[in-house]
């Protein structure tokens, strides 16, 4: 091999196989989160040391179950290994399986090896074959599959050595075909459509004409006689599901000689608990007794690193108030930037525990359980079954859970799932509830055990879940749209999860979470400072004008300058747009400084506790500057005199939030998923109504 030879590999498998375990193993820290081109689908690729001289760039292709696609995503792994000159075309494919369901993996690598591609099947979770009473005769196997096969376990780092050491030499792989399809179906047809197009192997032009629809690197020719072969649909239709029939055929005579399962042999629990998870009534108590502990550690044990991040950000404030000198600047950092920030960097701990659970759970294989339980209350509500990835991936982001929704097959299911995913509580509404619970919720505990605010989050999840429902329902009944789907679920076996696994999903979501917010944090926190330190004419007249009302009042029992401080800002461009809006949000318990939080946070939800952190610091010149919940805690009712943040008027924000569209990005998936500005816009203003009208009846009934 020549030195520093860089190669790239692409890892393809179906769902659950262990795949994304095994580009951890091989690529740790050294990963990047893109889309493919024109396609609003994640891509992960990462760099891989496979030896001494040679690098990997190594891809994780979409899952799929056969190279025949039914959704965007496993099309994706189609259109990348016919084209080459794909960007992705790897010079060697990884096909990962795993040792229970290997006849089933099979299918997609004999597929692949009739490409001709050089291929490897590495078959994971090779330290549970005692478990499962499984044996394989690894030599046999190679011989019949004529190619290398390497026993892995991703998970505990077995058997990638050897893996990297086959991927150094894979130009030595043989690369002839497996199944070769034309004798056993139509030779005559086989042999005309070979001759015809010469250029390419037998296979891929077999796939070209029963799956593509564009034709990168053909001639007019070839694409003419091509076309001329997809004219006949049924021929390719019975041809399709004779070549299906075969490829097992072969499947099963290779596994006869190679494969063998002994139950009476395995040592696994499946089973039993299976029934126990899955059960009717008791699998769901089980559920919501595992989201109750989630919401209650996601309070107590985020307490003490968030009350160390508020007053850390508290000081720095102050501090860079006294080191800075006074002006426009030292303002800008000390009242907008730094407020702004913490205003995010607070809710940390939070959501880095959300996306551990859900990480666990993920890994344990316990999710795929949680899928296959809902799927029976989804199917009452119009939705698939498969609705349930989003909408349960919609506890992390939107924006993924609208993409994850392609691998629904029907339109009317997949339509309804992308309008009411963003119900759902996501991690940006974290920050909000976290923070307004802790002000209006007291800390007690319900039997000694269970914290009252941990159990409001979890009404608060349960309300957007029941939100989505009741409005996929709905939908269902009113669009004409028609269109039927089937569900299909593996349930992949219980495993430890792997803490490699967790600890790098925990890093990679939080890190997305913090810096996509942070952005729009920081610009929106000095535009926000701006608007609030300057304003019209009354805005450079407010001191001659405050003085003079203020001597001819009565002082209510506030500083002369911290009421100077409050009176300018209400004065200055923000607070004159916020008194625009106040007469509309007043019914719902909102000050004119709730509202400027309001308008700002449709571009990303958390960005509300932001908002109001620099609102509060322009109307705040005490040198010690006090920590955002202080500060939203002795908020004053102009009206009422009383504090402003009370159980009525914080759980109507609560329930605003529940329920509004609050995402700029959200918004353009779905339009971009769904080819038009009518379904954006009709999710905008729909959830808008609900959202206005269900605060407002929560604000007249508690206050």
């Amino acid at each position: 091999m020549p030195e520093h030879k860089a190669i790239r590999v692409a890892l393809v498998g179906n769902p659950n196989t262990g795949k994304t375990s095994l580009f951890n193993q091989l690529t740790g820290l050294n990963q990047k989160v893109g889309n493919y081109p024109g396609i609003t689908v994640d891509k992960k690729v990462g760099k891989s040391q496979l030896g001494k001289d040679v690098t990997a760039s190594v891809i994780d292709l979409p899952g799929t179950y056969s190279i025949n696609p039914t959704s965007i995503d496993e099309n994706i792994v189609l259109q990348t290994l016919l084209n080459q000159d794909h960007d992705d075309y790897p010079d060697v494919i990884v096909v990962v399986a795993d040792v229970e369901n290997i006849k089933r993996n099979l299918l997609l690598y004999s597929q692949i090896k009739d490409l001709q591609i050089p291929t490897v099947l590495a078959i994971n979770m090779a330290d549970q074959l005692s478990l499962k009473g499984v044996e394989i005769d690894l030599d046999g196997l190679k011989k019949e599959l004529k190619s290398e096969v390497v026993l892995i376990s991703a998970r505990k780092n077995q058997g990638i050595d050897d893996l990297k050491n086959v991927l150094v030499h894979y130009k030595k792989l043989n690369t002839s075909p497996l199944a070769r399809i034309s004798s056993r179906i139509d030779k005559e047809y086989f042999e005309e459509m070979d001759s015809a197009i010469s250029g390419l192997s037998l296979y891929k032009t077999w796939l070209y004409i029963t799956q593509m629809q564009e034709f990168p690197g053909l001639t007019e020719k070839e694409i003419e006689i091509i076309e001329n072969y997809k004219l006949d649909r049924d021929k390719l239709k019975r041809y399709q599901h004779k070549e299906t029939i075969f490829r097992y055929q072969q499947i099963n005579s290779i596994l006869k000689k190679t494969y063998s399962v002994d139950r009476s042999k395995a040592k696994d629990l499946r089973s039993r608990l299976d029934r126990i998870l899955t059960h009717r009534v008791f699998g769901y108590l089980i559920f919501a007794l595992i989201l109750m502990v989630i919401f209650q550690s996601i309070f107590d044990w985020a307490n003490v690193p968030m009350d160390f991040i508020d007053g850390f950000f508290a000081e720095l404030s102050s501090r860079t108030q006294q080191w800075l000198p006074d002006g426009k600047l030292s303002d800008l950092i000390s009242q907008g930037v730094i407020p702004g920030i913490g205003g995010i960097v607070i809710f940390i701990p939070q959501i880095a525990i959300l996306f551990l659970f859900v990480s666990i759970l993920e890994e344990t294989g316990y999710m795929s359980r949680v899928v296959f339980l809902m799927d029976k209350i989804m199917r009452r509500f119009g939705m698939s079954g498969k609705s349930v990835v989003p909408l349960i991936s919609g506890t992390a982001c939107a924006i993924p859970a609208v993409m994850a929704t392609r691998n629904i097959s029907g339109w009317k299911e997949r339509l309804i799932t992308i309008l009411v995913v963003p119900f759902v509580t996501c991690s940006a509404r974290l920050p909000v509830y976290a923070i307004i619970i802790a002000l209006i919720i007291p800390d007690n505990r319900v039997l000694g055990i269970f914290s009252l605010q941990g159990m409001t989050l979890l009404g608060l999840y349960l309300l957007g879940f029941l939100m989505a429902i009741v409005s996929g329902y709905i939908l269902h009944k009113t669009l004409k749209v028609k269109g039927k789907s089937f569900f299909l679920i593996e349930m992949p076996d219980y495993q430890l999860p792997s803490m490699k696994n967790v600890i790098l999903t925990v890093i990679e979501k939080t890190k997305a979470f913090v810096f996509g917010a942070g952005k729009i944090i920081l610009a929106i926190s000095i535009i926000l400072w701006f608007l609030a330190s300057n304003g019209p004419s009354s805005f450079d007249t407010a001191d001659k004008d405050f003085q003079e009302t203020y001597v001819s009042k009565e002082n209510r029992n506030t500083g002369y300058e911290e009421a100077l401080a409050s009176y300018k800002l209400e004065n200055s461009y923000i607070g004159v747009m916020g008194k625009s809006i106040e007469p509309a949000i007043r019914p719902l318990g909102y000050d004119w400084k709730i509202g400027i939080a309001l308008i700002s946070s449709f571009a990303a939800r958390e960005v509300f506790i932001g908002t109001l952190a620099t609102i509060y610091s322009v109307g705040n010149d005490d040198e010690e500057q006090s920590t955002i919940k202080q500060r939203m805690s002795e908020e004053i009712n102009e009206t009422t005199g009383e504090k402003l943040f009370n159980l009525p008027v914080g759980m109507s924000l609560l329930v605003f939030y529940a329920f509004a569209m609050q995402c700029i990005s959200t918004l353009a998936i779905v339009k971009r998923e769904t080819n038009s500005w009518r379904w954006p816009l009709i999710q905008l203003i729909g959830m808008g109504l609900i959202a206005y009208f269900a605060s407002f009846i929560t604000f007249s009934i508690l206050n």
